[in-house]
């Protein structure tokens, strides 16, 4: 069955909705990785482990075949973006991939969308502005609200990912945020938090795996380093590569139960979801999943 109609309150035409078009379910727990490091057999053997979610990172190209493969290796997990660029990725070519992988795997694409950020991008222009009117042509392209989230770190684009998605997807962030993201988006819509971690019990061994991963680019991009200074970190932590209160904060060390643990503080802060990120992001993660997934699900 299909409806559409009028928002109340809005002018614009609410999305088609039918009845394969709820959120999807993401599971508490789900793996992050780059698009580059994520073959087939690989999803395979996450959606082994239990996690329910595998979030492509990398900004996918709007073909989205990658997430075509992953669903075609995987049968049941979920597979989302994390996130697709609205600069370089048009949006009629976007939903056109939506629906092709809607058809095939009903239920099982969730949509993460975003701006990137400026340092990164020329035609940085009106970002807001610019993803509200991406937002408009997923509508018009019958991309539902309920199959897409937005990467979001600010309150306006929080409140953004509130009234136009699904949910919100943060990346680089910490508990404190997923608190206060919770407030924004409210008690009902996804909050999915990104995490990194690297399972090394020595300090500073971990921190020079994981240091690298968040100094390069993160802290030389105004958008990160901005909610950081909003979550209390001083620039003169945040430069230099950050100092260590930055790097522990942002980057779960230690045995499993430690990075677990550090991982349910996202939960009991608010997130219904938390992807984590593996570091070193080369190499086989195989091992660092396993050992989470006897934690978080043994």
């Amino acid at each position: 069955m299909t409806t559409e109609g009028i928002d109340p309150g809005s002018s614009r035409v609410a999305p088609a909705v039918t009845e394969t078009t709820k959120t999807p379910d993401l599971g508490t727990y789900g793996i992050w990785r780059g698009a580059a490091g994520l073959p087939p057999e690989l999803g395979t053997a996450i959606e082994k482990l239990g996690f329910g979610t595998i979030w492509i990172g990398g900004s996918p190209r709007a073909d989205l075949r990658i997430a075509e493969k992953l669903l075609d290796a995987t049968e049941h997990i979920t597979v989302a973006t994390g996130i697709v660029n609205i600069w370089s990725s048009p949006a009629a070519e976007v939903a056109e991939s939506y629906h092709r992988l809607e058809a095939a795997h009903p239920g099982r694409f969730l949509l993460g969308v975003g701006v990137g950020h400026p340092e990164a991008t020329g035609d940085y222009t009106k970002p807001y502005a610019s993803l509200v009117s991406y937002l408009d042509e997923l509508d018009e392209a019958q991309v539902p609200e309920s199959r897409r989230v937005l990467a979001a770190l600010g309150p306006k684009v929080l409140k953004l990912s509130a009234d136009r998605a699904a949910g919100a997807h943060p990346y680089l962030t910490i508990p404190e945020h997923t608190a206060e993201a919770r407030e924004i988006l409210g008690p009902s819509k996804i909050l999915a938090p990104e995490h990194k971690v690297v399972l090394e019990t020595d300090p500073e061994k971990a921190r020079a795996i994981g240091r690298p991963a968040v100094a390069n680019p993160y802290l030389y991009l105004r958008n990160y380093t901005s909610n950081l200074e909003r979550l209390g970190f001083a620039p003169e932590e945040l430069a230099n590569e950050g100092n260590d209160r930055v790097i522990d904060a942002l980057v779960a060390r230690g045995t499993a139960k430690s990075i677990a643990d550090r991982l349910r503080e996202h939960v009991a802060a608010g997130a219904d979801h938390v992807a984590i990120q593996a570091l070193p992001a080369e190499g086989d993660p195989l091992a660092t999943y396993e050992a989470l997934a006897a934690e978080l699900f043994g």
